[in-house]
């Protein structure tokens, strides 16, 4: 299905429809669309084009919805898991996202639809019995153009298998491949000046890091008084995504948002991606109408202008989020004033893995650093009402405007968790 051009998305984008190996324009006409409310209808014959689209899929939703994936505005798109509503965005491009002076916005300017191939039985497949759909796009900005190519598998993750080629017009130093975009605004480490009835309010609630290394970590988002960047340097990473962990009505109590049902994105490289790092962008914001989370992967060298740079990777729209089931995750995190000293204490809660299910928890062991200021008194102990693990501490910052903060626990046979990372700043 189609959207219209209208007030919003005014951009025009070409769709062609690919049977065969052949291409053929797929054109526009007012009979494609139900004009209500007063908007006047155009007359027949006109090529508006249009301003993107929408694939539907049988048996996606549990409530017969199907729709799977939409492409809409600029080089955004965005998909749905099965039992799941949209949330997160992904885009073609990143440029200057969170850096000073104007952000670039690449357009996808025409897309081509590929017909499913034959069946091999004498007649034609038809989209009903599709496993799978191939979208081609065309992305172009002043600074850059580029062919991206998606296979697109719906179920109970979708799955986009993505062949991105850019081809820069200048020397790109600060490009983010592979962007994700979503909204936070507040959750229970950080209710500061927060006057709201509900616990929570995000559509995704952490960075997760698979780092080339063999490390899994995760950064739970903040909502800080001024933008934040932060590089995650790796080599040749496994993956990084916005997740949704927190998966009850009762972590949002919010009836017409469903936060709980937003899926999470992971990114898997298909291809080693070399030295560069996670970027995380981190906006204020004062709503939840707009998004101020983005995530990329910038390359440590620029992208040269005039030449080829492709990057594959798999885009994993889900409720989960592909973490080692070995090791346990961070399920929560909780902070407030220390009351005796200018700081914050911590509560930081694991769940699953190897951790000891009883009380006998004497070979758990945290290991927690700051780079500045003082961390004291770190402790990892069971909480018998929540049958997980919890870890206290307390941060005096001193007078450091910044402290990064990262902690794990350990057992006799070694990591028992996922690291957790944080930033605090006054």
């Amino acid at each position: 299905m189609f959207f219209h051009r209208g007030y919003i998305f005014s951009e025009r984008v070409d769709i062609h429809v690919v049977d065969g190996g052949l291409s053929r324009p797929f054109a526009y006409a007012p009979s494609l669309f139900h004009f209500e409310h007063g908007a006047p209808v155009p007359p027949e014959g006109g090529d508006l084009g249009f301003a993107g689209f929408r694939l539907h899929a049988t048996g996606q939703a549990d409530d017969g919805l199907d729709e799977v994936a939409s492409f809409l505005g600029a080089s955004y798109f965005r998909a749905v898991a099965r039992g799941l509503g949209y949330g997160l965005s992904a885009r073609g491009l990143a440029l200057g996202s969170g850096d000073p002076g104007p952000e670039e916005f690449p357009v996808f300017r025409a897309f081509w639809l590929e017909t499913p191939p034959a069946c091999g039985s004498g007649r034609d497949c038809t989209a009903r019995g599709a496993k799978a759909v191939v979208v081609h796009a065309l992305l172009d900005s002043p600074a850059v153009a580029g062919a991206f190519r998606f296979v697109i598998v719906p179920g109970d993750d979708t799955v986009f298998d993505v062949d991105a080629r850019l081809y820069p017009r200048v020397d790109l130093a600060t490009a983010g491949i592979a962007p994700l975009t979503s909204m936070y605004e507040f959750d229970g480490h950080d209710r500061a000046c927060v006057d709201d009835p509900r616990p929570a309010v995000h559509d995704s609630d952490g960075l997760l890091l698979l780092t080339g290394a063999g490390e899994q970590a995760w950064r739970p988002l903040r909502n800080p008084h001024g933008v934040e960047h932060s590089g995650f340097q790796d080599r040749d990473p496994k993956g990084f995504g916005l997740m949704q962990r927190k998966r009850r009505f009762e972590d949002y109590q919010d009836t017409e948002a469903g936060y709980e049902k937003r899926p999470g994105c992971r990114v898997e490289p298909l291809d080693p991606w070399g030295e560069g790092e996670v970027h995380l962008v981190e906006i204020p914001t004062a709503n939840e109408f707009a998004d101020n989370i983005v995530a990329f992967w910038r390359p440590r060298a620029p992208l040269r202008a005039g030449r080829e740079h492709r990057w594959r990777y798999r885009l994993h729209w889900t409720s989960a989020d592909g973490g080692s089931p070995s090791l346990a995750r961070v399920v929560a995190t909780r902070s407030g004033a220390l009351d005796r000293a200018e700081g914050r204490q911590y509560l930081v809660d694991f769940a699953g893995g190897a951790l000891p299910a009883g009380d006998a928890g004497g070979g758990v062991r945290v290991r927690a650093t700051a780079s500045a200021g003082a961390l004291r008194n770190a402790v990892a102990y069971r909480n018998p009402q929540a049958g997980s693990w919890r870890v206290g501490f307390e941060l005096e910052p001193g007078a450091a405007q910044a402290v990064e903060m990262r902690l794990w626990l350990e057992g006799d046979t070694g990591r028992l968790s996922e690291t957790w990372l944080s930033r605090w700043t006054p």
